[in-house]
C-alpha cells in the first residue's frame, strides 16, 4: 500500500468514526432528554432515529456527487455543514427542537456512501474488500459514543456532549482535508447524467443487497440506538453501566468489519453473507424469548419455573451477533464492488440509503411494539423476521441457481425457482 493509499484510507476511516459517533449521539443523551420531557417509548424511538432518517436519505445524492466530483471535497464539506447543528443541540429546550436539529446532525451519517466509494477507488479489485472493511470499521464510532458520552454526562451534564462533539467534528474535518488526496481518474465521465446513474435501480440484485444491508447495517444502527435503554429498562442498570454493556455489541459490530472485508476477498461475498444470516437467525431466535415465569401444576403441588436470558447470556449473544453483522456489512459491499465497479458510488448510495432507512424505522417500530405489547424482546422478534426474509431470498436467487448449474436440480425445478 503506497503513501497516498494509506493516507486516504486512514484519514477517511478516522473521519467516518467521528461522523458515526455523532450520528449515534442520541443513543445516550436521548435518555436524559426523554426523562426531562416525559416522552413515551415511541417518541423516544423517533428522537433517537431522526438523525438516521436524514443520514439515510442523503446517501444516494452523496454517492452520486462522489462519483462526479470526488470524495475528498464532498466529505470535507459534509463534515463542516454539521458542526453548528451539533453545537445547537445543547441549547435546545423543546421536543421539536431536537427533532429538527437531529435531521441536520444526521447528515453526518451520509458520510458512509462518500467514503466507501472514495476509498474503494484507490485500491485494485483484489484488495477492495479489505479497504472497504477497514473504512467501514468506522462504525465503531457507535461504541465510542457509548464510552465517551456517558462519562461527559456524569461529569458535566448531557449538554456538554454536543459541544465536545461539535469541536471534534471541526478538528476532524480540517485534519481530513490536510491528509487526504484527490485523483481526477476516479471520477465518472462528465457526460454521464443523473438518469444514466440511476438506471441501476432497475437491477433486482441491487434491491436484494438492500434487503441484506437492512439487517446487517439497519439492524446494527437500530440496536446501537436502543441497547443502552434496553439494558436500563430490562435489567435495571444505570446509564453508564448500560452504555458499557451495549458497547459489547456495537464495538465488535464496527471494528471487525475489516475482517469481514478480508474474508470476503478470500472466500467471496455469497458464502460469507450466507453464514452471517444463519448465525444472526439463531442468535435472534434466543434473544426473542421474553422473560417468562411458568407455574406448572404437579401431583406434589405447584412448581415455578423461570425462562429467560440472564444479562451475561444476553450480552454474549449480542456480542456474537455484533461480530456476524460486522462481517456481513463488509460482505454485502463486496458484492457491490465486484458487480458495480464503474458506478460504485451510486449503488453504495442506494444500498446505504435503504440500510439507513432500516436504522431509522427500526427504533420507531421498537418503541411502538413495546408501547403496544409491553414486551421488550419484541425488538428481536421483528429482527428475526427480517433475517428470515433475507435467508429465503438468498436461497432462491443464489443457492438454487448455483445448484442447478452444478446439475443438482432438474431443469423443471430450476424453471420453477426462477419463476
Amino acid at each position: 500500500m503506497n503513501g497516498k493509499q494509506w493516507a486516504v484510507l486512514s484519514s477517511s476511516t478516522v473521519a467516518f468514526t467521528v461522523c458515526f459517533a455523532v450520528w449515534m449521539m442520541f443513543a445516550v443523551i436521548g435518555i436524559p432528554i426523554k426523562n426531562a420531557l416525559g416522552l413515551n417509548e415511541t417518541q423516544f424511538g423517533l428522537l433517537a432515529a431522526m438523525p438516521v432518517l436524514s443520514g439515510s436519505l442523503i446517501r444516494l445524492p452523496l454517492g452520486m456527487w462522489t462519483d462526479k466530483h470526488g470524495g475528498r471535497i464532498v466529505f470535507f464539506v459534509l463534515m463542516l455543514v454539521t458542526v453548528v447543528p451539533i453545537w445547537l443541540i445543547g441549547e435546545a429546550t423543546q421536543y421539536w427542537h431536537y427533532l429538527v436539529l437531529g435531521l441536520f446532525v444526521g447528515l453526518a451519517g451520509g458520510s458512509f456512501s462518500v467514503g466507501i466509494a472514495y476509498v474503494a477507488r484507490w485500491f485494485d479489485r483484489s484488495r477492495q474488500g479489505m479497504a472497504m472493511g477497514v473504512f467501514g470499521a468506522g462504525n465503531s464510532g457507535a461504541a465510542v459514543t457509548k464510552f465517551v458520552a456517558p462519562v461527559l454526562v456524569v461529569a458535566y451534564g448531557w449538554t456538554m456532549v454536543p459541544k465536545v462533539y461539535a469541536a471534534a467534528m471541526l478538528v476532524t474535518a480540517l485534519a481530513f482535508w490536510a491528509l487526504s488526496y484527490h485523483d481526477e481518474n476516479h471520477l465518472v465521465a462528465s457526460d454521464v447524467g443523473m438518469k444514466e446513474q440511476l438506471l441501476v435501480l432497475k437491477d433486482a440484485r441491487v434491491w436484494k443487497y438492500c434487503q441484506y444491508y437492512s439487517i446487517v447495517f439497519g439492524g446494527y444502527v437500530g440496536l446501537s440506538l436502543w441497547m443502552t435503554k434496553y439494558y436500563v429498562s430490562e435489567y435495571g442498570f444505570s446509564l453508564q453501566s448500560a452504555a458499557l454493556l451495549a458497547a459489547c455489541f456495537s464495538l465488535p459490530g464496527g471494528v471487525l468489519r475489516a475482517i469481514g472485508g478480508w474474508m470476503s476477498d478470500k472466500w467471496g461475498a455469497h458464502p460469507v453473507t450466507w453464514w452471517v444470516m444463519l448465525i444472526s437467525f439463531v442468535c435472534l431466535f434466543f434473544l426473542s424469548y421474553p422473560q417468562t415465569d411458568l407455574v406448572i401444576r404437579t401431583a406434589k403441588g405447584d412448581m415455578s419455573m423461570h425462562i429467560g436470558l440472564n444479562v451475561w447470556a444476553f450480552t454474549a449473544l449480542m456480542f456474537v451477533m455484533g461480530v456476524a453483522w460486522a462481517v456481513g456489512k463488509a460482505s454485502v459491499f463486496k458484492y457491490i464492488s465486484d458487480e458495480y465497479s464503474g458506478n460504485i458510488g451510486v449503488v453504495s448510495g442506494i444500498v446505504g440509503l435503504v440500510g439507513g432507512l432500516g436504522g431509522f424505522l427500526l427504533p420507531v417500530m421498537f418503541g411502538a411494539l413495546i408501547d403496544i405489547t409491553g414486551v421488550n424482546s419484541t425488538v428481536f422478534m421483528l429482527l428475526w423476521g427480517i433475517t428470515l426474509v433475507s435467508l429465503i431470498w438468498m436461497y432462491w436467487t443464489e443457492i438454487v441457481p448455483q445448484r442447478s448449474q452444478n446439475g443438482q436440480l432438474r431443469p423443471a425445478a430450476q424453471g420453477a425457482a426462477i419463476s
